[in-house]
């Protein structure tokens, strides 16, 4: 998706709360294959706790294993994505810090940064809706969806470089991916806050809307026109192969291919395609 304003009528209903879940100040329900994640800490500006961070971690695992999942939408309630990491609670536990940075070896993130790198784990496209403040952990949060749609006076800052600190939470990881390096350094360095639109000039952003939720669901909804094998290999193979040299992009490229020709749903969208009639999938084949 490229960095452009959105249409800002939206063409969804908003979903009820089917199938909900909660951990501590994070909710998650899901409707119609797409899970709508809230950081639910309004009166806080959604400041992030070790609770909240487990929390992430644990609802994107388990979003993971759902094989008929189509989207994700991550948001924040009241007026906020959110302020970042709320250090006054955060610091006043410093053995729950201390684990929560520990690295699990067999994933290669501590719980930071899987808070963040675990939506990118998904096969299935995840979209933060951000608007009010998103900064310091709020930016590395967004920037693990595979789209921003962001409020043109949503406000956003790696303000890590306030508190003498740089982002921890695969904040350097992501944002060497999606800006430029001297964009990256200079947002980094200086911690400036800078405007939903500005963000999405820069390409922190995918996209602004003054519907940001409404435009990450139609976008989503878009995507579920297509196979949800296609969608997922689709997301796998760049995740795998961004900064990957040419032989193992075009040795994956054959993988996911091979699996493909050989999926049902691949059988069917070809029908759908020579029938012209909507493809009625069946859930992806992979978890």
């Amino acid at each position: 998706m490229s960095a452009e304003t959105v249409s800002t009528t939206p063409t969804h209903s908003t979903p009820s709360a089917a199938r909900p879940s909660r951990t501590e100040h994070i909710t998650c329900s899901v409707e119609d294959g797409i899970a709508r994640v809230e950081l639910a800490r309004p009166e806080k500006l959604n400041g992030l706790t070790l609770a909240m961070l487990g929390g992430l971690v644990s609802t994107a695992h388990e979003l993971r294993r759902d094989r008929t999942l189509r989207g994700v939408v991550i948001t924040g309630q009241g007026p906020s994505f959110t302020a970042g990491l709320d250090f006054g609670t955060v610091m006043s536990d410093p053995a729950g810090v201390a684990k929560a940075f520990a690295p699990r070896p067999w994933r290669g993130t501590n719980t930071f940064q899987e808070a963040c790198w675990a939506w990118r784990r998904i096969p299935v496209p995840v979209v933060a809706a951000v608007h009010g403040h998103c900064y310091g952990g709020g930016v590395q949060i967004a920037l693990g969806a595979d789209f921003r749609i962001t409020n043109p006076e949503a406000q956003w800052s790696v303000l890590e470089a306030k508190w003498g600190l740089i982002p921890d939470m695969s904040g350097i990881q992501s944002l060497s991916q999606q800006v430029g390096l001297d964009v990256a350094k200079r947002l980094t360095m200086t911690g400036e806050v800078i405007s939903g639109a500005e963000a999405t000039r820069l390409g922190l952003a995918s996209a602004t809307a003054d519907d940001h939720v409404g435009a990450a669901y139609d976008l989503i909804g878009s995507i579920a026109t297509r196979s949800p094998d296609s969608v997922a290999a689709t997301k796998r193979i760049f995740e795998r192969t961004w900064t990957a040299g040419a032989r193992r992009t075009f040795r994956w490229e054959r993988y996911e291919q091979a699996v493909l020709l050989a999926s049902a749903n691949t059988k069917i969208a070809r029908k759908a395609v020579a029938e012209k009639v909507p493809a009625r999938y069946r859930a992806r084949i992979l978890p």
